[in-house]
């Protein structure tokens, strides 16, 4: 399952073109454990427009997975997710990545959330960050 390794490694350098390669042309996005709202299916080109409006807010970020369980087409794995900003303050996600592959690439994320620890305010300060990295 390196398609998703690679994507996240690529997520934390801010190395977008890396990021997009990941990504099908289509990808189902649910993220409706950890911010609400509804699944949806956008264009890969959008999901890392979103991420590129986010994370260059943090300071750093690191996405920390596995062991990965792969079968066919689906994966699942343990996600740690921790987000810093430049004074120190954090914000950690935990939980479990579902991913669906299309042709090698990323068609499908969902994310079940566990738990999240620190400042779960910093995804709005971050967007709005003028000291922004990348």
């Amino acid at each position: 399952m390196t398609v998703l390794t690679r994507m996240l490694h690529a997520i934390d350098e801010l190395d977008w073109p890396v990021v997009r390669a990941c990504l099908a042309d289509e990808v189902r996005t649910d993220y409706t454990s950890l911010f609400g709202g509804t699944a949806e299916t956008v264009s890969g080109d959008e999901l890392v427009s979103r991420w590129q409006s986010l994370l260059p807010g943090f300071a750093a970020t690191q996405h920390l997975t596995g062991p990965v369980d792969l079968e066919g087409s689906v994966a699942r794995t343990h996600v740690r997710a921790h987000h810093w900003m430049a004074d120190g303050d954090r914000w950690t996600v935990y939980g479990h990545y579902v991913v669906r592959l299309v042709d090698g690439r990323i068609g499908e994320l969902t994310l079940r959330t566990f738990w999240q620890d620190g400042n779960q305010d910093l995804p709005t300060i971050a967007a709005k960050n003028p000291n922004r990295r990348g």
